[in-house]
């Protein structure tokens, strides 16, 4: 880097500190917005190293929203350059952790997505790894040369702009876990077709999955198979969907709806109905919000005066569903779907989720379930049952609206003042090296001054001085000259 021409040094520089904050920003925000996903994503890393039953959820989310934070402000640091060392070698930090870890993953390969940018950017483990490699070279050559890093905010001002970031990134991942995620990137978002997310290409091989269900009786118990599913003497304890064979993978492969207690895959018949269907999604009964379940009973009797079906989703075991029957009253159907399928398709447990010939159309957490003012009528007649007006770039100006624009206008303030500052202090005169020659010259001159007043007054004493003193002083000078 010294050797380089300084101008080429200052735009290198940027250029990485452009690429790691764009980076750092893009991964933060994609996190904070789904904090739940994240939170699994560290449960997967916690189970590849045997941790996960020793790490409580409420901790794993914690670690989501801590680590989304962290990402998003650090990049804005950089974006900005603000406390250009310390973000520098925080970043140069977190790249030397990062970039070794990446390459185990590539390496031993126990999970197949990092997660690094959530659900937005799916990458390979050796992707993931060349990608930190390129990061981890850019935070090197910050680290090296912070103070090329070219200024957007004054240091008086760059406190707004962190507490502003750090608010607005928490802010964001608060509203995703009360509501739901404001960018949904998986393939159940609103307004996706689960039937034809199902569907593979002609042609294409067709892959291999099998589900296997765990089924107790007399305190035994044994795994079975769609094709060799026992009568309902047996209770439902869990079930799991795996690959048995490659092949063209659809972006939903592991979707289905087993009723109980009989154990029929209703999956095609709920799918093709061309009306309207309720799936309440629970996949753990167990720790499901049960405070808005007399709401959730509400809209199943809404739903058996319109006469649309209603099913509750769930990975629980007979004896989990039982007991929400007795805690909530629930009369509605239950049915067995994966637990991994079903966290995937909403953030909430439990979450309700409105469908229409297969395609979902709305989507509520149990924080904001539709009440009466809501289902008031025929759901082609009402706004329950449309798809939300507000489109994705609504979404996307909403977040540069709130986000950006305030910055970019403190950003303009903070250069207006600092050259209006410039202006009324006016450019300093530019200070000249002394000139050695006339200082000497000076400083000769003083002397001979102090040497000709010090002669006078020598002559002023000989003159007023006595005439046997002057003698005396005569015959001394003598005597000493002879």
């Amino acid at each position: 880097m010294e050797r380089l021409n300084p101008k080429a040094r200052i735009a290198a520089v940027n250029v990485c500190r452009l690429l790691t904050a764009a980076t750092f920003i893009l991964s933060g925000f994609v996190k904070a917005v789904d904090p739940t996903g994240t939170q699994y994503k560290i449960r997967d890393y916690l189970e590849a190293w045997h941790m996960a039953q020793h790490v409580p959820d409420v901790l794993m989310l914690a670690a989501s929203v801590a680590l989304s934070a962290a990402e998003f402000v650090l990049g804005v640091c950089l974006l900005f350059a603000m406390h250009r060392r310390l973000a520098s070698r925080l970043t140069l930090a977190v790249m030397a952790v990062l970039t070794p870890l990446t390459l185990w993953l590539a390496l031993a390969n126990p999970i197949s997505d990092c997660g690094c940018f959530g659900d937005a950017v799916k990458l390979t483990n050796w992707q993931t790894f060349w990608k930190n490699v390129v990061l981890l070279a850019c935070a090197a050559v910050l680290a090296l040369r912070p103070a090329d890093m070219m200024r957007f905010i004054s240091r008086t001002n760059q406190w707004i702009v962190v507490n502003y970031s750090a608010l607005f990134i928490l802010a964001v991942s608060g509203v995703s876990l009360y509501y739901l995620p404001q960018f949904d990137f998986r393939p159940y978002r609103v307004g996706a077709s689960i039937r034809q997310g199902m569907e593979i290409p002609p042609g294409a091989p067709l892959p291999q999955f099998e589900t296997t269900f765990i089924l107790e009786k007399n305190g035994q118990r044994r795994e079975f198979t769609l094709d060799n599913y026992p009568d309902s003497t047996w209770t439902f304890v869990d079930s799991r969907t795996v690959q048995t064979a490659e092949g063209y993978v659809p972006p939903i492969h592991d979707f289905s709806i087993v009723r109980r207690p009989d154990g029929e895959d209703i999956t095609r018949q709920v799918l093709a109905d061309p009306g309207y269907t309720f799936l309440l999604i629970a996949p753990h009964l167990e720790l499901a919000d049960d405070s808005r379940f007399d709401l959730l009973n509400e809209i199943y009797e809404y739903s058996l005066e319109y006469g649309y079906p209603f099913y509750c989703l769930t990975a629980s075991s007979d004896r989990a569903v039982e007991v929400w029957r007795e805690m909530t009253g629930a009369e509605y159907p239950f049915c067995s779907t994966d637990a991994t399928t079903l966290q995937t398709v909403i953030r909430s447990n439990p979450g309700l989720v409105l469908i229409k010939d297969g395609t979902v159309i709305r989507k509520w957490s149990h924080n904001n379930l539709p009440g009466d003012g809501q289902l008031d009528g025929p759901l082609d007649r009402i706004a329950s049952g449309q798809m939300p007006e507000r489109s994705v770039s609504a979404r996307v100006a909403g977040i540069v609206g709130w986000f950006f624009i305030p910055l970019l206008l403190l950003t303009l303030a903070d250069r207006l003042w600092a050259w209006t500052r410039y202006v009324r202090r006016g450019p300093k005169a530019p200070q000249t090296a002394p000139d050695r020659t006339n200082t000497q010259q000076n400083i000769t001159s003083l002397k001979t001054e102090e040497h000709e007043k010090e002669n006078r007054s020598r002559q002023l004493e000989d003159e007023h001085e006595p005439a046997g003193r002057s003698g005396s002083g005569k015959g001394a000078e003598r005597h000493t000259e002879s």
